[in-house]
């Protein structure tokens, strides 16, 4: 088999880079609106010049052709008498001269060309060179064609002046297109604010036509999302508030009972509802980002290794705390309420396996700054599960019990700490086990007075 670099010259490795640009064109047309749009706009203007182009010639070759041969054949007619039997040389040359005529005489007398470094006058159709041949009395055969017109220099620099054009009507239809197409970017932008719970800003745009009531659709319905989800908050936090009281009293009577099974049961469960009802209110107090928090001067190492000895000691907890971890402007309380509801779960869910805690500087995948840690090395969580973690309410296995996988609202807390710090919780499977860590920005470290 013959080696395609060996035809065309090309290097076979070049292959894979034309492959690359093919894959990219094709990326972009099946992903960018505006290209192909361009690309429709030059194929619609191909096709008209085609369509238009091929109908003029045949409406030349057929109604204007059968119009044109008998005037044609006239004119040879006058020029042929003209010239005269026997042709007068002197005539045919005055008449190339005057006219953009080519003339051939051939006869038994007479051989003259006016054009003979041309190689052939008239048509190559037969019908229509024969309708320039004429026949003189004495035997003489005058053929006529086309002279010096200088018309085939004309492309030589028409066609650079084309290519010019066209390239600047392509170049007009693309910004024009953009331009029109710009306010999908402002749409886009106020989308990705609005799925990330931000509806302070509206999607600006002044534009008139249907991508300005696109926006302004999108902008009733985010309104609408807002007023739905503030009614929603609204109603938690008033029923929140409202049990709280019931819930006391409540639980003031069940510790007038006598000791016994019965009555550590119905602690328990008060217990479990007067958490939740905290874990309620806190994350709607959470809701409000930075405002709700009460920053100073946190020591991260000295405050996991606090929890580690007053609330989980003998539990099985590695640390791992760098040494170098500046002090962090954070919230204190809420720092520690992440921290004990990530050592729960990670003691909860890692089936009796250790638990890693770990504090240091968060790599640059992880946008840099600060982390803290806690990775468990039980079974972990499946793909589609880990995607949903810390959606409020959300429990990745519904036939876990309360008491073995609590209500959801954990990591969901967790979440709204780290946004409400400026940072992001991030759930990796560890394979085996879970982490979830808390990475917090550069600008979190105390700058020194």
């Amino acid at each position: 088999m013959t080696d395609m670099s060996d035809i065309t010259g090309t290097p076979a490795a070049a292959s894979p880079w034309r492959r690359g640009l093919r894959q990219s064109l094709r990326r972009m047309l099946g992903h960018t609106l505006k290209a192909r749009l361009v690309v429709m706009f030059l194929l619609l203007a191909l096709g008209t010049t085609l369509v238009f182009v091929a109908g003029t010639r045949e409406l030349f070759a057929t109604g204007w052709r059968e119009l044109a041969r008998p005037l044609l054949s006239d004119y040879v007619d006058r020029l042929a008498a003209e010239i005269g039997s026997p042709p007068d040389l002197a005539r045919a040359q005055a008449l190339a001269q005057r006219l953009p005529l080519a003339i051939r005489i051939d006869g038994p007398l007479q051989h003259w060309d006016s054009h003979p470094q041309r190689e052939a006058h008239g048509p190559r159709d037969p019908k229509w060179r024969s309708m320039l041949e004429r026949r003189s009395a004495d035997g003489h055969r005058i053929s006529f064609g086309v002279g010096d017109l200088h018309w085939d220099e004309r492309p030589r620099w028409l066609g650079g002046a084309t290519l010019a054009a066209l390239l600047a009507l392509t170049a007009l239809a693309f910004a024009y297109v953009r331009r029109l197409l710009r306010p999908l970017e402002a749409i886009r932008a106020g989308t990705l604010r609005y799925g990330a719970g931000n509806f302070s800003q509206p999607i600006a745009l002044r534009s008139r036509d249907e991508l300005g009531e696109l926006a302004a659709q999108v902008d009733g319905m985010a309104a609408s999302l807002q007023r739905m989800l503030d009614g929603q908050r609204g109603l938690l936090l008033a029923i929140s508030h409202e049990l709280r009281s019931p819930l006391t009293r409540a639980r003031l009577h069940v510790e007038l009972l006598d000791e016994g099974a019965e009555r550590a049961a119905l602690l328990r469960d008060l217990g479990q509802m007067r958490d939740l009802i905290n874990d309620l209110l806190e994350g709607e107090r959470l809701a409000g980002g930075a405002a709700a928090l009460q920053r100073e001067a946190v020591d991260l190492n000295a405050l996991a290794q606090d929890m580690v000895a007053t609330q989980f000691a003998g539990r099985g907890i590695t640390l791992a705390l760098q040494a170098s971890l500046p002090p962090l402007w954070l919230d204190r309380a809420r720092v520690q309420l992440l921290l004990r509801n990530l050592l729960d779960n990670a003691l909860r869910h890692g089936g009796g396996t250790p638990v890693l805690l770990r504090t240091g500087a968060a790599t640059e995948a992880e946008a840099g700054g600060w982390t803290l840690s806690v990775r468990d090395h039980g079974l972990g969580v499946q793909a589609e599960a880990l995607q949903r973690l810390g959606e409020p309410f959300y429990r990745p296995d519904a036939a876990r019990t309360r008491s073995a996988g609590g209500v959801g609202l954990g990591l969901h807390l967790c979440r709204q700490v780290a946004v409400s710090h400026g940072g992001k919780l991030v759930l990796r499977a560890a394979a085996p086990g879970l982490e979830v860590s808390l990475c917090l920005p550069a600008s979190a470290a105390v700058r020194p007075a």
